[in-house]
């Protein structure tokens, strides 16, 4: 069996390679040099990037940070599309082909997070009698 890094074998990490090339076929048939071309090249590869350091972090905090970040880059990238589409550099079906590749990937990104984090402190009111159960068997 080849080894593999841990950041890739998530999905995620696959999905937002997939991503980048999505960008290197829109951006290898431009000829005219616009900032935006640049802003979608980094934020793209910004994603993995981010996903591959904070897989390799020890501390949650740290990895939620990462997490953040790429999903803060496409976030990014999607507005990208959004100036790409308005300045007529690729079509409405190229727009919602590539926000869809998006879309899972912040998805699976607030998921690792939701299921990095721990909850030190929950208020009562939004558990009831759950929370409270909870505390005295703690105790």
């Amino acid at each position: 069996m080849e080894k593999q890094f841990s950041h890739e074998k998530l999905i995620v990490y696959q999905r937002s390679l997939d991503f980048v090339e999505f960008v290197e076929n829109i951006l290898s048939r431009v000829k005219d040099k616009l900032h935006v071309y640049e802003q979608i090249d980094k934020s793209s590869t910004s994603i993995p990037l981010n996903i591959a350091e904070g897989t390799g972090k020890y501390s949650i905090k740290d990895k939620n940070k990462y997490y953040d970040i790429a999903r803060g880059s496409a976030s990014e990238s999607a507005a990208c599309l959004d100036v790409l589409l308005r300045r007529k550099r690729i079509t409405v079906e190229k727009n919602k082909e590539g926000k869809d590749i998006l879309i899972e990937i912040i998805s699976m990104l607030v998921g690792l997070v939701r299921s990095n984090s721990e909850r030190v402190y929950e208020d009562d009111e939004n558990y009831g009698s759950d929370f409270n159960n909870y505390q005295k068997l703690k105790d």
